[in-house]
């Protein structure tokens, strides 16, 4: 905008100068056409850096100049034009109250001429005046909105880069969970099994060869799980139903000394697979808490089918929790829980403790 309001004095003062040349008023005009032509490409420059005051300040000496240009030079084209573009600088740099003043000050440059003159050519300077101020206008909107969309084009790209940075952070939670909760039970019954192939190695090898052939088969679980947790898959598990997936918890745990019963209420139907996967993973993590810290003789998976949701509990008759809270594994169960609208429950007794996880589904 700043180089064609340039161009555009330039021509106004050739155009004016072409006016002037029939008079003999080609210096004064050129004088005065000069200074005013500086004044509007170097003061506008200034102005447009400067607060309002200086800004009022260069567009009073422009109109002062334009006045002066406009007496030496007469009543033509190139001079109405001339102050042309001080309107339309005036609405770039003032708000459009003030440019409206300005615009309405231009025609009276006229006052002077005989009347039927005057009135012709103030009405004449004052639609071009309304016809710059308005196309002056529009280029300021359009800029406007260019640095809105811009600005909000900025926005979306740190909010598309936050959102990223979310989805990052959650698939890593993700990942944490089934690491601690896959990785970690097949972790725990390997060394509970090869503890107990190692107790009965002296006396019964049958025995301990079963016992260490389950280890390599939870090893390879293991290994299985690890694979899948470090690549985020998201496929579904194995095309077994929850109650299979939980009786071979209840299998496993028997093989290490602690029996589990598998009871099921109500009638089973099909569930998300990420329900699915978190009653699994609850399941899994309940089960382990026991062999590790209840001293239970017994545990019991309880599946209950309701109307809207469906519930998980573990059960243990052991001497309960020893200590508020819970490590990494817990808060996992509870993060998948909640983030499936459910929720996560611990009841501990000295005659046990029960935990608790139910769904939507």
């Amino acid at each position: 905008m700043t180089r064609a309001l340039t161009l555009l004095a330039v021509a106004a003062l050739l155009v004016m100068l072409l006016e002037a040349a029939p008079s003999g008023q080609v210096m004064p005009a050129a004088v005065t056409g000069s200074g005013f032509v500086a004044w509007s490409v170097l003061g506008y420059r200034w102005a447009l850096v400067r607060r309002r005051r200086a800004r009022v300040t260069y567009l009073a000496v422009a109109l002062v100049l334009g006045f002066l240009v406009f007496d030496v030079a007469g009543a033509g084209v190139g001079s109405t034009l001339l102050l042309v573009v001080v309107v339309v600088q005036a609405v770039m740099l003032l708000p459009l109250g003030w440019a409206v003043v300005v615009a309405l000050l231009v025609p009276f440059v006229h006052l002077g001429m005989p009347m039927p003159d005057a009135v012709r050519q103030v009405v004449s300077t004052a639609l071009a005046c309304a016809f710059a101020f308005v196309l002056a206008a529009l280029h300021l909107r359009e800029q406007q909105a260019r640095a809105e969309l811009a600005e909000a084009n900025a926005q979306l790209q740190l909010f598309s880069a936050q959102a990223q940075e979310l989805a990052t952070m959650r698939e890593r939670t993700r990942v944490a969970r089934d690491i601690h909760d896959g990785l970690g039970h097949h972790l725990t019954v390997v060394g509970m099994q090869v503890q107990a192939a190692r107790a009965v190695l002296g006396r019964d090898l049958v025995r301990a060869d079963a016992l260490l052939l389950q280890a390599e088969d939870q090893a390879r679980k293991a290994l299985t799980s690890v694979r899948e947790s470090v690549a985020a898959l998201r496929e579904p598990r194995a095309a077994e139903t929850l109650q299979e997936q939980l009786r071979g918890l209840a299998d496993e745990s028997a093989t290490l000394g602690l029996p589990a019963a598998v009871e099921v209420e109500g009638v089973e139907r099909h569930l998300d697979p990420e329900v699915e996967v978190a009653l699994y993973r609850a399941a899994q993590e309940g089960l382990t808490n026991v062999h590790k810290h209840a001293s239970a003789r017994g545990a019991v998976l309880r599946l209950a089918y309701r109307p809207g949701s469906v519930a998980l509990e573990v059960r243990d008759d052991g001497s309960g929790l020893r200590r508020e809270g819970g490590g990494f594994g817990l808060v996992g169960i509870r993060e998948r829980a909640e983030r499936l609208g459910g929720s996560l429950t611990i009841e501990s007794s000295a005659t046990g403790v029960v935990l608790r996880v139910e769904v939507p589904g």
